[in-house]
């Protein structure tokens, strides 16, 4: 695994080109975002997509969304509602996944069995920036250990994914919990997890 350590608000642009090349080479990497560390992949890339799910079948978690750059992308790969945008509009970049109906650009691996997708725009720069030279969405699942846990530490990630993941970005020791999960799919929001983003407005 190619290991590079970032500057947290300036990231290097050279690494960041490092990551996006070995994405288009249908690698998968380990990121940091506004809340844990990501294993992804580009979401076009079918056996990167394989690798990734093979990684979390292991450490027994199968939630997965995908991270885009800005607003301008949310219509390619999901259906939003006017409640849905304001809503987002207001709350990111930041630490939440959204839960939206999947539009037909994004593969059907990445549905839930009821044809939904869970779309983030993290306030980061490094997942953003990888998102936006890269020019697709990038899958973004939390990485954990075999039990379930989310790791913080890039060291013991490199330790424990070094011969599974081909490339990591380490932007130091992340502290916060896995995003906040809600669901606009339907006529009302629904909170699915609690997380690092403030879901109070929800329960209104």
């Amino acid at each position: 695994m190619e290991y590079y350590e970032l500057h947290p608000v300036t990231p290097q642009l050279r690494y960041i080109n490092k990551a996006v090349e070995v994405l288009k080479n249908g690698g998968v990497i380990i990121y940091p975002t506004d809340t844990v560390y990501g294993l992804g992949c580009d979401i076009y890339n079918k056996e990167a997509l394989e690798k990734v799910y093979n990684i979390k079948h292991e450490s027994g978690t199968k939630l997965f969304s995908f991270i885009i750059p800005d607003f301008k992308e949310i219509s390619k790969y999901a259906k939003v509602s006017d409640y849905a945008y304001k809503t987002m509009r207001h709350l990111l970049p930041g630490p939440y996944t959204f839960v939206l109906p999947a539009a037909k650009e994004v593969p059907k691996k990445l549905w839930t069995k009821r044809k939904t997708v869970g779309i983030r725009i993290p306030n980061h720069p490094v997942a953003l920036s990888l998102a936006k030279e890269l020019g697709n969405p990038i899958v973004s699942t939390s990485v954990t250990n075999r039990k379930g846990e989310v790791l913080y530490d890039p060291q013991e990630i490199r330790l424990i994914f070094n011969t599974q993941v081909d490339l990591m970005l380490s932007a130091g020791a992340l502290e916060g919990k896995p995003s906040s999960i809600v669901d606009l799919s339907g006529d009302e929001p629904e909170v699915i997890r609690e997380g690092a983003g403030d879901v109070s407005l929800f329960y209104a």
